[in-house]
């Protein structure tokens, strides 16, 4: 074997894109180059660019906005450039999911995060402002359309921020220990067990014992347990969906009288 041979750097999976469309790129980039987000840039498995929407504007001005039709207080975003701007990135970026960020969307959660990791076309992220966006953008030119949340922000860049961190650290090679997501928040339907480090006592607040007990068996019951509780506090909404999924799988073959816990479902006996 050659010398260059043995000196080659190992090879990997190509960089996961995300473009995000904007009308303040600066603020997109200057948020990706660090943290984990910038790691991953550097270490090659993301390429995130930056796009100007008003680069595809036609007239001097580089006018992104209008009047909305029927009347009614601010501006609405014009679909020319946008629609634009999503047809460049996607011949540059075949086979992308375009997203739209907007109130209106569907909420984003973690099983959407994972289904785009994998998606091997990477995403566009479109950002919004003002009023909104002319309706045809969504209807016609984005693939889907999603909300991190029910309340409104100022444009969909901080929005497009979100999907990208929560999608860029489930790329393979982006963290450091892939382990750690498995026990994250989300990723079981429960939020993620309490974490404690030193020292063992702050300000008359203690550790649980069982942490520093070294019993590999009781700290993962604990951490199951507390995880379960922190979850009804915090999130009984989610907490309510986990008691219905044990339940189920519990439930006899063929029971008698099945005995059913919450709501019933669509084709339940009654």
């Amino acid at each position: 074997m050659s010398d260059s041979a043995r000196e080659a750097p190992p090879r990997h999976a190509p960089s996961y894109p995300f473009t995000v469309l904007t009308l303040f790129p600066d603020m997109v980039r200057q948020a990706v180059a660090h943290s984990i987000v910038g790691r991953g840039i550097a270490a090659g498995r993301l390429d995130v660019q930056a796009v100007d929407i008003r680069d595809f504007t036609t007239d001097r001005h580089r006018t992104a906005d209008d009047v909305p039709y029927g009347g009614g207080p601010g501006m609405v975003m014009k679909p020319e450039p946008v629609a634009n701007a999503i047809r460049a990135t996607r011949e540059r970026q075949p086979g992308a999911r375009v997203v739209l960020m907007s109130a209106s969307g569907r909420p984003f959660d973690q099983a959407t995060t994972r289904r785009w990791a994998d998606h091997p076309g990477g995403l566009v992220l479109v950002c919004g402002h003002y009023e909104g966006m002319d309706e045809r953008i969504a209807e016609h030119y984005a693939d889907d359309e999603v909300s991190i949340g029910d309340y409104v922000l100022s444009g969909g860049e901080l929005a497009a921020l979100v999907v990208l961190d929560a999608v860029a650290r489930l790329v393979p090679g982006v963290l450091g220990n892939q382990a750690s997501i498995a026990d994250e928040s989300h990723e079981g339907g429960l939020v993620e067990y309490p974490q404690y480090t030193r020292p063992p006592a702050f300000e008359g607040h203690a550790v649980p014992d069982v942490l520093m007990s070294g019993n590999h068996a009781e700290v993962a019951r604990f951490r199951r347990e507390a995880a379960l509780a922190k979850t009804r506090r915090a999130r009984p909404d989610l907490a309510a969906r986990v008691v219905e999924v044990v339940i189920d799988k519990r439930r006899p073959a063929n029971p008698s009288r099945p005995a059913r816990l919450g709501r019933p479902r669509p084709g339940d006996d009654q």
